[in-house]
């Protein structure tokens, strides 16, 4: 049975790719477990100069398993609470490789899923990918991927977006600076990406992971006070009675 993290590499490329598309890719406790599991094998890896980070099927990520953390039974148990913390502790260590990363957003990357293509130095999508941060219309927080949105398009626009929730496509992702190229369909996704990682795969690895470390110190990228710190928040909220009330009528009617 294949696992819900898949990985593979030719020459000095990888691409990791969530797999789970009956869920959307959506981040459970396994899916986050197995992808822990993959980036610590690429962080020992010496050969590797870029990673392109995917999703089976028509999504990229839509975000937490809200079915999951939105239960009385999950609550109960802490699961919210080990997911956000999992969560939190996965975007460390995938910006911390010492390779590039590349999101390869090929659909929907909602919440979470969005945070992720925000953690990666890079982000490829087409224009009608739905993207965005819908966490205040379901009554949670987004402190977890706050960090990585305010680095990656600065606080006032970050504020802008987190504040208004929704959902936006791919063309106003790169606009606000989301996304680092937009293509105009699908199709046009995998030459784009090819192209990206290619040139990336060019440079002297070990000037790239040098750059790339710097990057990391000269914006707190890997501040793991202030993500575990977001992980706390939005469990917090999540635990209310107004955030559980919101998830259950989203998720009983059918969301």
């Amino acid at each position: 049975m294949p696992g819900l993290v898949q990985l593979e590499v030719a020459g000095r490329i990888a691409t990791l790719t969530l797999h789970r598309p009956e869920a959307r890719n959506a981040l459970s406790l396994d899916l986050l477990a197995d992808l822990h599991a993959r980036v610590d094998e690429l962080a020992a890896r010496a050969d590797v100069t870029v990673l392109v980070v995917t999703g089976a099927g028509k999504a990229f990520c839509a975000g937490m398993d809200l079915k999951a953390v939105g239960s009385e039974d999950g609550l109960r148990h802490g699961l919210h609470r080990r997911l956000l913390q999992s969560l939190a502790d996965f975007a460390l260590k995938l910006r911390g490789l010492p390779m590039v990363s590349v999101a390869r957003v090929n659909g929907a990357a909602i919440g979470g899923g969005c945070g992720l293509a925000t953690v990666c130095d890079l982000a490829v999508t087409h224009c009608d990918s739905k993207m965005g941060f819908p966490e205040v219309d379901l009554g949670v927080c987004p402190a977890v991927v706050a960090p990585w949105l305010v680095r990656k398009i600065g606080a006032g626009r970050a504020r802008r977006v987190l504040l208004c929730g929704g959902v936006m496509s791919g063309q106003r992702a790169w606009e606000l600076g989301i996304v680092d190229r937009v293509v105009p369909t699908p199709a046009d996704l995998d030459g784009a990406v090819a192209e990206v990682a290619g040139r990336l795969a060019t440079g002297g690895p070990g000037a790239v992971r040098a750059t790339k470390a710097l990057l990391n110190d000269l914006d707190g990228s890997l501040d793991a006070a202030t993500a575990r710190r977001g992980a706390e928040v939005s469990a917090g909220v999540l635990e209310t009675p107004e955030a559980q009330a919101m998830l259950r009528a989203r998720l009983g009617g059918g969301a």
